[in-house]
This record gives structure tokens, C-alpha cells and sequence, in this order.
């Protein structure tokens, strides 16, 4: 019987990442991930918002891409499978963590002056899904909206619930 291990994410940076390269050459960043989700308390009303924080792990050509244009508060959808472990922490505890290995990575905000990576391919495993351009001058100005023909649903509003 196959088995599956994949986690798809989409959120927000909550740190720049931290790259660092082991004996082999190999380069490691490490980022965090947040996610949230929006409910209503039945007996008050209230909003109640519920973030969950991911550790995201990215290896080789993909974290040094990372490490390059991924930045602390900009959104990224992240691909890729779970990897439980242990250790032990400082005052002997043992304590289990629960990280993402990154597989694929989408920036998908811009920021002014941020150019995009090029896509790039690990043998496959491993790839920077390329970023749309900014402008064909490249100055970051943002160009208007093509005008759009009256379609009768101008007045409809935008909250789609997905």
C-alpha cells in the first residue's frame, strides 16, 4: 500500500530565515510559518483568530533561495512533507518536535526593489516556483488596471468564502 506525507502551507514569514551550510557543503535555512484560522464563539459572538506557528525546513539551491528573498512578514505558499524527532532539552526533558521539510516554495508577495529567482531545478526534487514580473521597465511602479466592461455583478460583493 503507497503512502502519503505532503503538507501544503500558505502564510505569513515570522522571521527572516537563518541559512547556514554543514561540513558536506550543503546549504540549510530555517524559517517559521504562520498560519491562522478565523472562527465565531457561538455564545459571544466574538472573532476569535487562531494561529498556529510551523518550523520550515528548505535544503540545497531551494534555501539558499530562501535565505536570498524571503523575508520576516511576507506571505509564502510552502510545500512539502512531515519529519517528527526528539530531543532532549537542557534540563533533561524530552521533548518532541514536528518540522516541514520544503520540497517547493512560492514567494507571494512583492516588496519594492525585490527582483525574483529564477526557477530552479534540484533533480527534481527541489524547486523555486518563478515569481510574476513586476513591470517591463522594472521600476516597481505599478501599472492600472485594464478597464473592464460592465458585467452586471459590479455591485456584488467580494467575500468569496474561498
Amino acid at each position: 500500500m503507497a503512502s502519503v506525507n505532503k503538507v501544503i502551507l500558505v502564510g505569513n514569514c515570522g522571521r527572516d530565515p537563518e541559512v547556514r551550510y554543514l561540513p558536506s557543503g550543503q546549504a540549510v535555512a530555517n524559517v517559521s510559518v504562520a498560519t491562522s484560522s478565523r472562527r465565531k464563539d457561538k455564545t459571544s459572538g466574538e472573532t476569535i483568530e487562531d494561529t498556529q506557528w510551523h518550523r520550515v525546513t528548505f535544503y540545497d539551491r531551494l534555501a539558499e533561495i530562501a535565505g536570498e528573498y524571503v523575508k520576516k512578514g511576507q506571505p509564502i505558499y510552502v510545500e512539502g512533507r512531515l519529519k517528527y524527532g526528539k530531543y532532549t532539552d537542557q534540563s533533561g526533558v524530552e521533548r518532541n518536535t514536528v518540522d516541514i521539510i520544503a520540497t517547493e516554495m512560492q514567494l507571494l508577495g512583492r516588496r519594492e526593489g525585490m527582483g525574483g529567482p529564477s526557477d530552479e531545478d534540484g533533480g527534481g526534487q527541489r524547486r523555486a516556483a518563478p515569481r510574476p514580473a513586476q513591470s517591463s521597465a522594472g521600476s516597481g511602479a505599478k501599472q492600472p488596471a485594464p478597464a473592464k466592461a460592465s458585467s452586471g455583478f459590479d455591485d456584488m460583493d467580494d467575500d468569496i468564502p474561498f
